[in-house]
């Protein structure tokens, strides 16, 4: 396959902004066949573009923000985009997702991703469009938040361009600074913190370039029949009380991590709830670009500022897991986080670790306690400019340990670095499998295994081999997603999973793919991604979790899941059945058959 195939430009742009150069780079039909885009896609450049051991916020650090075939179509969610690089948190590979209208912009300049090396001298915004790259100044924007800036350089540019910005945790190098966009953000892994080690405070694209349909007729005609699907019971939830319903299901199961982990049920649940919360705020409901499901539920607050997009993650992480039960108090906190540019699951877990050191005498912090909001506010803005104790916090939970000693890290709540999302892993045991596998670190989106656990099939309080497999396919079906790219609340509304997302991807590239070769191609896409890792110095130490999780049962007063135990035995044959299952050996390294085998590299 030598010519481009629909729905590609079939080329990605290099651009190094120490050298102040561009380059556009072909990449073969072959290649877009087997790594079709998205995440995947980004995992092939970055194999391509990554030398060995390198610092993640060197000049020489490659940012990728990397497109799909299907954005630019009629498909449903489709407009996503991945921004992926080396983590300066995990120092391992990071794909982060978003939804907005950079994507189908960034797509019409006419390439399939964007790929930026080198550092500015100074701020800068880089502004791409089809017969142009340009390096503009970025003074007036830069300390301001990634919104605002995006208001002056569009002043300072004219009409028609979206943005990609950081804001002040990105050029303060917190190591979980994001990159937003129309309000939505590339959240997890620290992406903004290699942008603005690259004094590169905004990407700027505008262009016209459209790329050709394979089956526009069918296309069109599988949207329809889509978007439809994405308006049923499947994704009733979402559009009712948004992905934030999970709280009180989790609380009931007592499977919601509550004072940095330290039990799963918390008592302010009820007041933090979207229930309650959609009768003690006004709230408003959006969706994302090219989107039909419409899950984002705006809350605002009581002074009159502005709305807050609030999910389970940010709920989860600024409420329970710092003892917060003042819904006004979240809505604040995560009203700051976006305004600094921090995820807020990574922000909302090191303030909790912060507050269980101080709280037992490791640190010295007088205020930071659990359940005092006023404390969370101060420490989110030391934290975002780098001041006092926020400066140790924001390297993150791992390194914050690490340098605090007195075996905190026992209980410092991340895998390789990333911290967990708010599920109690050992009250669902597939999940923590999930979890200490995954390439980016304990993350949910990238392995859906808590839907092993909450099946009526499996025992989420006694894991064993017999989850390994549903747990791969999770994180198989999430790979695929994440390159194609669509949002994962579609997946409930597929009959056959793996036929109607080849049938889309046909209809737009002809690729005449086929069920069985999407199932090989994601696990190319996680093989490759892990092979990736290898290179940057994984070890198999790092595939598991905290001591806590391993050594200190919940506690016996926690409902369902009281005295949920998980043994470090139990983990360490779950991550080896895991390696084995995918092809690799026990310990987790790629045998040269199965790289061969997969197309891999």
């Amino acid at each position: 396959m030598s010519s481009t195939p629909p729905g590609y430009h079939g080329r990605f742009l290099r651009v190094d902004l120490s050298a102040r150069t561009a380059v556009a780079v072909p990449i073969s039909g072959e290649v877009l066949r087997r790594f079709v885009g998205g995440s995947g896609l980004g995992t092939w450049i970055l194999l391509q573009e990554s030398r060995d051991g390198f610092d993640p916020l060197a000049a020489e650090a490659p940012l990728l923000f990397v497109f799909s075939p299907l954005v630019g179509s009629p498909l449903t969610t489709s407009a996503k985009f991945v921004v992926m690089g080396k983590s300066p948190l995990t120092q391992r590979i990071n794909d982060s997702l978003s939804s907005s209208h950079f994507a189908i912009a960034g797509k019409k300049t006419g390439y399939d991703a964007l790929v930026i090396v080198g550092a500015a001298e100074e701020p800068t915004c880089l502004v791409i469009e089809p017969e142009s790259v340009r390096y503009e100044p970025a003074q007036a924007a830069w300390g301001l938040s990634s919104s605002a800036a995006s208001e002056t350089l569009s002043q300072q540019l004219g009409q028609g361009f979206r943005f990609a910005a950081i804001g002040p945790a990105g050029e303060n190098l917190v190591r979980y600074a994001t990159i937003s966009h129309d309000g939505r953000h590339a959240g997890r892994g620290g992406m903004g913190a290699v942008m603005g080690a690259k004094n590169l405070k905004a990407v700027a694209v505008r262009g016209d370039r459209l790329t050709p349909f394979h089956d526009a007729e069918g296309l069109v005609a599988l949207s329809k029949t889509l978007s439809k699907k994405s308006f049923g019971p499947a994704t009733a939830k979402y559009r009712e009380l948004g992905t934030a319903g999970n709280l009180l299901a989790f609380n009931r199961l007592a499977v919601l991590p509550t004072r940095n982990f330290q039990t799963s049920t918390f008592e302010g649940a009820a007041t933090l709830a979207p229930e309650a919360m959609a009768v003690s705020h006004e709230r408003t409901r959006a969706s994302c670009a090219a989107c039909t499901i419409g899950c984002e539920h705006i809350y605002h607050r009581h002074d009159n500022q502005a709305g807050v997009r609030m999910e389970y993650e940010n709920l989860f992480a600024l409420g329970p897991l710092c003892g917060i039960a003042d819904p006004e108090a979240v809505l604040a906190a995560s009203a700051l986080c976006d305004e600094l540019g921090m995820d807020t699951i990574s922000a909302g877990a090191t303030i909790a670790f912060a507050m269980e050191c101080a709280e037992r005498g490791f640190l010295k912090a007088a205020d930071l306690r659990f359940g005092n909001s006023a404390a969370v506010l101060s420490m989110l803005k030391q934290i975002g400019a780098r001041q006092d104790l926020g400066d140790l916090l924001a390297e993150g939970s791992r390194i914050a340990a690490a340098r605090i000693g007195q075996n905190t890290s026992d209980f410092a709540p991340h895998v390789k670095g990333l911290e967990l999302p708010g599920y109690e892993p050992r009250a669902l045991q597939t999940m923590a499998l999930g979890f200490a596998v995954g390439t980016r670190g304990a993350d949910h989106n990238r392995s859906g295994a808590y839907e092993v656990d909450f099946s009526a099939q499996y025992d989420r309080l006694h894991a064993g081999p017999e989850v390994v497999a549903p747990a791969i396919e999770t994180e198989d079906r999430a790979a695929l997603m994440d390159s194609l790219i669509l949002c994962k609340f579609l997946r409930g509304v597929l009959v056959d999973y793996h036929e109607e997302l080849a049938e889309m991807l046909n209809l737009i590239t002809g690729f005449g793919v086929t069920a069985a070769e999407l199932r090989t191609t994601a696990q190319r896409i996680v093989t490759a991604k892990k092979l990736y890792n290898i290179r940057q110095g994984w070890t198999p130490a790092e595939d598991t979790l905290p001591a806590r999780f391993l050594s200190d049962p919940l506690p016996e007063d926690s409902g369902p899941s009281g005295g949920a135990n998980l043994s470090p035995t139990q983990l360490s044959e779950l991550v080896a059945a895991y390696n084995l299952g995918r092809g690799w050996d026990r310990d987790g390294w790629i045998p040269a058959s199965r790289l061969q085998e997969l197309e891999a590299e």
